[in-house]
Formats: C-alpha cells, structure tokens, sequence
C-alpha cells in the first residue's frame, strides 16, 4: 500500500511540475492583437505594434527600441552616445501619443546598458545595443515582443516590412503634436545593392565599402519614404507567415528619404547569438517554478508515512 501510495504521490507531484512549465503559457511573439496596418507613413493604431518602446533620456524621447522578452530590450548602440549609465535613461512601454499619458502605458528604470564592442561611431558595425529593464514586464494586449530571427533566418530583398517611431517627419521637421507613432512600409534592400546606391554621386572609391557588411538596407531608390532622426534604435519589422519577426535596427542613412539614400538597418540575425548569450532572448519566470509543486510532494509522502 505504502508504495501504491507513492506511486501516487509522485504521479501528483509530476503533473503539478508540468503544470508549472506550462501555466500561465507565455504569449507568442510577434503576434499584436491589434492587427490593422496603414499603408505610407501615416499615423498607427493604437497597440498595433506592442513591441515598440521610447528610450528616454533623462526625461525626453531619443531613441525607439523593440521588447524583446518580458526583461529585454533592443536598441541602437548609437543611443548611448552621450551616457551610458543607466540611472539616465528610462523606458516607456506601450507608448502611442508622446505628449497624451497612455493607460496602457508603463515606465521601466534601466537596470544595464550593453553596447556591442564592435560599435564605433555612427555607420560603423556593431550599431546593437540591449537594454536589461529593472523589472519584469507583465504583458497585455499593448505591450507584447517581437520575434528575434535566428542566425540561420534571413530576408530576401523585396520583402515589404515596415519600420515605426516617433521620429521627424522630414529632415528636420519634428513630428508634430500629439506626436503620435509612425509607421510605413519600405521594402528591404541586400547589403551590396544598397551599398551600390550610397557610392552614387559620392567621392567614396567604388571599392570602399559604405554599408557595412552587417547592416540591410530598406526602401526605395526615389526615396521620399523612410525612418528619420529620432526613429534610431527603431524596429523593422517582416511579418513571416503571420508572425512579426525583427529583420533590423534603425541606424543610420544620409538625412532622410533622399534619392538612392535608403534607410540603413543593423540586420538582426547577425547578432542573434551575441543577444542570446546575455539571456536576452529567453522569458523570465517571476516565480520559483518548483516551490509549490516540492511542498505538494513532501505533504503528499508526510500523509502516506
């Protein structure tokens, strides 16, 4: 009888294990609620893209960024360029119109800035950054990741994906009033067609390369669409069979949406191992995943003793 008991105990015990892997289910990412979309850098839907955040600095918006897990965030590392302690930054969550206070809207404090060391100025390579936020974000029909591709994923060009951020609308022309978030569609450029572009009417040898090798392109060679200043550290996005994966990283571009100038992305598979090695890319439980189930088990056998 003891060990039917046993047998008992432990098949309890088991299944309040599985139960605690499994509930509550993290939710996809990639996957916004609030699907309707806008064609041409006009204004967004609100909790239409729930990954995108607003790096502050020391009170106002700088940089756009994307959440990547429930602790995570992704950026540019050209954002730190005047500080990179962390006390002088915060990140806002579920942010639409900048100037109008959101409900939907949560402010983290920055635990830990990480900037890629290969990063050395603006258009070199290394353009990534991560933000460690000082809490745990609980998700809500607003604020929800973006999928991080793999190293082995990629983007053919041609695919049309959209980039969104609070950013000028024209080369010095700040958004205006409520500032609300921005959002078009620019479809991706390979490396080396984009970097055929840039030595357009430059005085560049045609044999140094412009566009580093870890960056994409997105856009149109007749530019008038693309991001602009204050988008940096901005997400653009694919949505791959349904799902939203993060292709690139705003970083930089000759002024905004000129003619064989397009945007300039810091391609995100190439630094997918570099983000994972910090833990970046998993989910945080906010509770010790054995606690319950291991006192079940020792009540359950005390019981049967």
């Amino acid at each position: 009888m003891w060990k039917l008991n046993v047998s008992l105990c432990l098949l309890v015990y088991m299944t309040a294990v599985t139960s605690n892997f499994t509930t509550p289910a993290q939710p996809a990412c990639g996957d916004p609620v609030f699907g309707s979309r806008i064609v041409g850098g006009t204004d967004a839907n609100e909790g239409a893209w729930p990954w995108q955040i607003s790096l502050q600095y020391r009170g106002s918006h700088i940089c756009g960024g994307s959440l990547i897990s429930n602790q995570w965030v992704l950026t540019a590392a050209h954002c730190f360029e005047w500080s990179k302690n962390p006390s002088d930054f915060l990140v806002a969550l579920g942010e639409y119109q900048l100037q109008i206070d959101s409900p939907h809207q949560v402010v983290s404090a920055v635990q830990s800035i990480i900037v890629n060391s290969l990063f050395s100025g603006v258009g070199t390579p290394g353009d990534i950054a991560l933000i460690k936020l000082s809490r745990l974000i609980t998700y809500t029909e607003y604020i929800l990741p973006v999928c991080v591709p793999t190293a082995s994923m990629s983007f053919s060009a041609g695919t049309k994906c959209w980039v969104t951020g609070w950013g000028s609308i024209r080369s010095d022309v700040l958004l205006p009033p409520p500032q609300t978030l921005q959002q078009v569609m620019v479809p991706l450029i390979s490396n080396s067609a984009c970097d055929d572009m840039y030595h357009v009417n430059s005085d560049i040898s045609a044999n140094q390369q412009i566009v580093p090798s870890d960056q994409i392109c997105a856009g149109y060679a007749a530019g008038k669409k693309d991001s602009c200043q204050g988008d940096s550290g901005g997400p653009l996005v694919c949505n791959i069979d349904g799902i939203w994966y993060q292709a690139g990283i705003v970083s930089w571009g000759d002024q905004c949406a000129l003619f064989n100038r397009p945007g300039v992305y810091t391609y995100i598979p190439d630094y997918y191992n570099w983000a994972a090695s910090y833990g970046a890319t998993r989910f945080v439980s906010s509770s010790p995943p054995f606690t319950a189930s291991a006192l079940l088990l020792t009540l359950c056998l005390l019981v049967h003793t």
